[in-house]
């Protein structure tokens, strides 16, 4: 498999060879949506609680005497249908939403994820990203140079994810105030974060197939060896 390579400017510099084992593992929707959504809980923040009947304030007592008053019964102003009363069924922060995502998983999603990227079109090899400095200029002068062959850059919102091979701080403090635009090592990459962009800008892609390499051979090969049968 071959990709255009591209340099800092938005110049076609050549041709790339890409891994097969990286950029052609087949789509797997069910294992990417348990893996993202697996994310997405274990980043969720459980802050909303109500109370229930039993710890509100008040209604110890009941409200007036049970027959004779030509008024419905009620034994607490405690109950769900009073105004001050506790909630029910309502968000507890006694819920827990993390769940467990073992490293197979995870790797073989982010895997899937990547080649389907890559089939969309929506993956961009660039030779080197670093910039000396860091200037918000040149980072926005690189975005309009790719915007001229990719126009989904040009998003207010998740525009583009750049992997760099190892953290660069000039780099990441020239794209930190563009909203549309995250910046991350490529060991750091997840389905998640590599999903929530438009495209991935991948910055010297050879040092990160490597990477890649590393977690596709760390993926156990599925056993062909059939099943005994049961006794």
């Amino acid at each position: 498999m071959e990709s255009t390579l591209y340099n800092i400017q938005a110049k076609e510099t050549g041709k790339i060879e890409i891994p097969e084992s990286i950029f052609g593992v087949p789509w797997n929707a069910d294992l990417v949506h348990q893996v993202v959504v697996s994310m997405q809980g274990n980043a969720r923040p459980n802050v909303a609680d109500t109370k229930g009947r039993g710890e509100v304030r008040g209604g110890g007592k009941k409200p007036w005497k049970q027959k004779g008053t030509g008024r419905a019964r009620h034994g607490s102003s405690r109950s769900p249908i009073w105004k001050g009363g506790g909630v029910t069924h309502g968000p507890t922060s006694s819920k827990i939403y993390t769940r467990k995502i073992n490293r197979t998983m995870s790797q073989k999603a982010l895997l899937a994820v990547l080649s389907r990227k890559h089939k969309e079109g929506e993956v961009i090899f660039v030779d080197s990203i670093e910039l000396q400095a860091p200037k918000a200029s040149a980072a926005r002068a690189m975005l309009a140079a790719f915007a001229k062959h990719f126009s989904g850059l040009s998003k207010k919102k998740n525009a583009a994810l750049i992997a760099l091979p190892v953290r660069h701080v000039p780099t990441m403090k020239s794209f930190q105030n563009f909203g549309n635009i995250a910046v991350e090592e490529v060991r750091n990459l997840n389905p998640l974060s590599v999903l929530s962009a438009k495209y991935l800008i991948l910055a010297s892609p050879k040092d990160a197939f490597e990477l890649f390499d590393k977690k596709a051979a760390s993926i156990p090969a599925p056993s062909s060896a059939p099943k005994a049968p049961k006794k």
